[in-house]
């Protein structure tokens, strides 16, 4: 008798489902003791816990948790309102170019933030192309700099991921329902009530919900932007106790609050049911909107996605103008910038590494019995619960009283990113490895496939394409964070992020505006490479 027993559509024996448990859970383990362990072994130190509580009652950071709310508030408000009218105009668009425009949505999304923080300085920076033309026209230069300039950042990098959700659920509306709308020759008003309303509210709330945790957790757009300590978020606040301060109490403070607060906005989003699929008939005709055209409408639609491209270019343009005329060839042969980049690349490739062979370890084991699926949702999303940041401030605090922070730094930057991938990696990964369990674990039951067999000519067969759209994505974010290494940074621990960082505050403008450039470039061409290989795999699995 075959010892094949199934779990949900796995089909695994029970010697393979004890192997991707104990992977699982060894995965498990690993997260939650890199995420917690240093703010437990802190919270039992000597008096760090009470003087901790006691300092959240203080007007310093009540303020600060104020003002990070508001922003992130705020700044997801604008997001939507600018997002969802851009979506709207690209969906009724009938012109040519629509999928360019919409792979160029993915440019906010590619740029490192301390690069679109400097290319945003340029344009709306007080010596910026818009600075002159308030000039010009005898008005005086506006400030980037306080909350004017995080909502700006904010907006550039969210606007656009607003923007691609709020399409994908127009595009979900059945072709059936725009054909029909077009014989019934429906106004637009009614055409936005009964159409495209309903699909924006499906889709909507989870995007916000994204973005505002986004915003919350923002560190390097905050750090650059925020101009002074009215403007100072949780994360800044705990960077500063921490590089500047050295106040460790304050900073775990803060850092429980962050915990709290975001945990408080993520659990429902990961408890809530995903929307259900529309249940209007369809045959699965390529969509095609026939409702009459409306030219107030066309010329309103035109003008929005004129400023809304002008905005998301414009950054991407004066990094490439200010980046072009510095010495490349000299930033390149740079030893500081060579190292540097070594250290970028270094940590980036152990770190998707480490995040995608995690991520394996707990999509392969969904479904097993001891292993709630919430459970192997949840533990990922906790990269977006403990930002790098906050990771790195837990660890630099536990380290001073027990190691090496230096000679550990490293480590600890590769561990905060792999767990930054995680989130991402996983919610790639895990329908993909589903489909293939359900369409080849039957047959490899009956065939007597196991251990490295099974997961070779079953999940990992069909994984390839998903695994390299983590891989460019995890490197892409990898290779443009600051955080996890801005506590540890020194002259012997520098990355690209860091460099530029520095050259910027040593007003070594072109440098730091060459900089940006090569490492703009480098992670946009991370990011295509990611987007073809998600629309390539997209147009393969499409039915004939």
């Amino acid at each position: 008798m075959s010892d094949a027993t199934p779990s949900g559509a796995l089909f695994l024996s029970r010697a393979e489902q004890g192997r991707r448990r104990g992977a699982a859970l060894a995965a498990l383990a690993l997260v939650l003791v890199f995420l917690f362990a240093p703010f437990l072994m802190l919270g039992v130190s000597s008096q760090s816990t009470g003087t901790a509580l006691s300092s959240l009652t203080d007007s310093y950071l009540l303020g600060v948790i104020g003002f990070t709310l508001f922003q992130a508030l705020l700044s997801t408000l604008l997001s939507l309102l600018f997002g969802v009218p851009l979506a709207l105009a690209l969906h009724r668009s009938r012109l040519p170019g629509r999928a360019l425009v919409l792979r160029l949505f993915l440019l906010p999304q590619a740029l490192p933030t301390l690069v679109g923080a400097l290319g945003l300085v340029t344009v709306f920076g007080r010596n910026g192309a818009l600075a002159d033309a308030f000039v010009f026209l005898g008005l005086p230069r506006p400030s980037i700099y306080g909350l004017t300039g995080i909502l700006v950042a904010h907006v550039f990098f969210n606007m656009p991921l607003v923007a691609r959700v709020a399409l994908g659920g127009l595009q979900a509306v059945p072709a059936e329902s725009w054909k029909l709308a077009g014989q019934l020759a429906l106004s637009p008003l009614a055409v936005f009530r009964l159409l495209e309303a309903p699909a924006l509210r499906a889709v909507l709330p989870g995007a916000a919900a994204l973005v505002f945790m986004l915003c919350f957790t923002s560190f390097t757009l905050v750090l650059v932007l925020g101009g002074g300590p009215a403007a100072t978020t949780l994360q800044v606040a705990i960077y500063q106790s921490l590089r500047y301060d050295f106040a460790p109490d304050r900073a775990l403070a803060l850092t429980l609050a962050q915990i709290t607060l975001v945990s408080l906005f993520l659990l429902p989003t990961l408890l809530a049911r995903s929307p259900a699929a529309s249940s209007a008939f369809s045959l699965g005709a390529p969509q095609r909107r026939f409702d009459p055209r409306s030219p107030w409408r066309a010329g309103f639609d035109a003008l929005v996605l004129a400023i809304g491209l002008l905005f998301l270019l414009s950054p991407f343009a004066a990094i490439i103008h200010s980046g072009l005329p510095a010495d490349l060839g000299k930033l390149v042969s740079d030893p500081m910038v060579q190292r540097a980049a070594l250290t970028s690349f270094g940590i980036a490739v152990a770190a998707t590494a480490l995040g995608l062979a995690l991520s394996l370890a707990l999509v392969l084991s969904s479904g097993l019995s001891g292993l709630p699926r919430l459970v192997i949702r949840l533990v990922p999303a906790l990269g977006l619960v403990v930002p790098p940041i906050l990771v790195g401030a837990g660890w630099f605090l536990a380290l001073r009283l027990t190691g090496d922070v230096a000679r550990l730094a490293p480590a600890v930057a590769v561990l905060a990113n792999a767990m930054a991938i995680l989130p991402f990696s996983t919610r790639i990964l895990a329908p993909e490895a589903e489909a293939a369990a359900r369409r080849g674990g039957r047959l490899a039951a009956s065939l007597g496939l196991s251990g490295w067999a099974r997961l070779r000519h079953v999940e990992l067969a069909s994984l390839g394409r998903p695994l390299a759209l983590s891989a460019s994505f995890g490197l892409a974010l990898a290779l443009g964070d600051l955080g996890a290494v801005a506590l540890f940074g020194n002259q012997d621990f520098v990355t690209l992020p860091t460099l530029l960082l520095q050259r910027m505050g040593s007003y070594r403008s072109t440098d730091a505006e060459g900089i940006a450039l090569l490492l703009g470039a480098l992670c946009l061409l991370l990011i295509l490479a990611a987007e073809l290989l998600a629309a390539r795999g997209l147009r393969e699995r499409a039915p004939e």
